[in-house]
């Protein structure tokens, strides 16, 4: 008796778990604007692009003039005279309040292209954080397609199981009463037996599969916990249309965030080069500045009062050690460079191969269907021809249900071939990175 109730009261709180949960309908598009907005991942990468571009402003100050200005005031005391050999010592006295007031500018004329190199990599690596979030983007898109494909799927098998589940539990029913009447064989019952037991552990192991992607869905998009998509079975009625390899290959080469990644590594590269090989090169500065001391020690005895001066120039600067370190560094960003550009070659080659492999798999999900289709005619037929036979009583009831079983297994497998030309599409738009 107590796990009768125990049991009532497991499928009570089965029950209404379900029912609270709310479902949500949703396309494709309606996935990937809400995983743009509510993305963890996406917003990470967008965070990394607001820096990049907070280090552009960075790294144009070095434009601007430096301004420098100090104050101080202090005690001085009493000074000591003596001769050199420090005979015929002697104390004098000094002024004791002493202050200083200095302010400098100084304006950057000519740095060997240092800074403007500076700056043109701080908006390369800015590019590349945006291109970052658009590759990002692709991954966490092209995710949310395989899951809710995948979502789409299992819906089907579900259907598909329930009703052999139906018929099975059917055949068993009339298999029991013939048993009575002594007509077959108990191990003939306790196949379809076995048989329903499986169904329903798979039935059990789908239903986890799809709590297991809805969780991952609803995460990604982020939504509540208690939410359950739903899926929009439209979604296979208007299948892509074929173009060629070449147009794919083209927008790959056009659009494809991790081929223009690759270039603009090759252009930071490069740009880098340039800072190294400024190092050679003198730096010019104008300067200008005023000062406000005292009192005057530097006259004996000391003058109590202050002394004011302004001054204005033009400075030059060169690191004499550059004439020996710099080449060194030189030809290691210029291997950089070089390894850079291997890179991009081997990205490219990779993308065109992927490509390449994505379409041939495109192409050949619509043969698969077409396939696909031509066996559904023929179970349908042979449904029809057992059918027949089993009304004019010429078929048992198990050619029935297995005739019965592959009509709905063929209806599953054009379903699921619908579905996998939408996936190779999507993945194939991921490869050029139209996703």
């Amino acid at each position: 008796m107590n796990k009768m109730i125990l049991t009532a009261m497991t499928v009570s709180l089965l029950c209404s778990s379900i029912s609270v949960c709310a479902k949500r309908k949703l396309t494709i598009e309606q996935m990937f604007e809400l995983a743009d907005k509510n993305s963890k991942q996406i917003k990470s990468f967008t965070i990394a692009y607001d820096e990049s571009l907070q280090n552009i402003k960075v790294a144009k100050n070095a434009l601007l003039p430096e301004l420098e200005t100090s104050l101080s005031v202090g005690y001085l005391g009493d000074v000591w005279l003596a001769d050199r050999d420090f005979s015929n010592g002697m104390n004098a006295h000094m002024p004791h309040f002493g202050n200083n007031f200095a302010i400098e500018a100084s304006q950057v004329l000519y740095a060997g292209g240092a800074i403007t190199a500076a700056i043109t990599m701080a908006e390369l690596k800015s590019q590349i954080a945006y291109l970052d979030i658009e590759a990002n983007r692709q991954d966490v898109r092209f995710l949310l397609v395989g899951n809710y494909l995948e979502l789409y799927k299992i819906n089907n098998q579900l259907k598909v199981y329930d009703q052999n589940i139906e018929r099975t539990k059917l055949l068993l029913s009339e298999m029991r009463a013939k048993e009575n009447q002594g007509l077959i064989l108990p191990n003939d019952i306790i196949r379809y037996e076995l048989q329903l037991q499986t169904l329903e552990l798979a039935v059990i192991q789908l239903n986890n599969s799809k709590e297991i992607i809805n969780n991952q869905l609803i995460t990604i998009l982020g939504l509540s916990n208690d939410e359950e998509i739903e899926i929009d079975h439209s979604v296979t009625q208007n299948m892509p249309l074929i173009n060629s390899e070449e147009y794919w290959q083209n927008m790959a080469k056009e659009i494809s965030p991790i081929i223009k990644i690759a270039e603009t590594s090759v252009r930071l590269s490069k740009e880098n080069e340039r800072i190294i090989k400024s190092e050679n090169l003198p730096s010019l500065a104008l300067f200008a500045g005023d000062k406000l001391d005292g009192p005057i020690i530097i006259e004996v005895p000391p003058i109590n009062k202050n002394l004011n001066y302004w001054y204005v120039g033009v400075g030059i600067k060169y690191k004499i050690s550059s004439i020996y370190k710099t080449n060194k560094k030189i030809s290691s960003a210029r291997l950089k460079t070089y390894h850079s550009i291997e890179d991009k070659q081997f990205l490219e080659d990779n993308i065109q191969t992927s490509v390449n492999a994505a379409f041939i798999r495109y192409e050949e999900s619509f043969r698969v269907l077409s396939t696909r289709i031509k066996s559904l005619e023929l179970a349908t037929q042979n449904y029809k021809v057992v059918n027949q036979r089993y009304l004019n009583d010429l078929a048992v009831l198990t050619d029935m249900l297995d005739a019965s079983n592959s009509m709905l297994n063929a209806d599953l497998q054009v379903v699921n071939a619908r579905i996998n030309i939408l996936f190779h599409y999507y993945q194939l738009r991921k490869r050029v990175g139209n996703l």
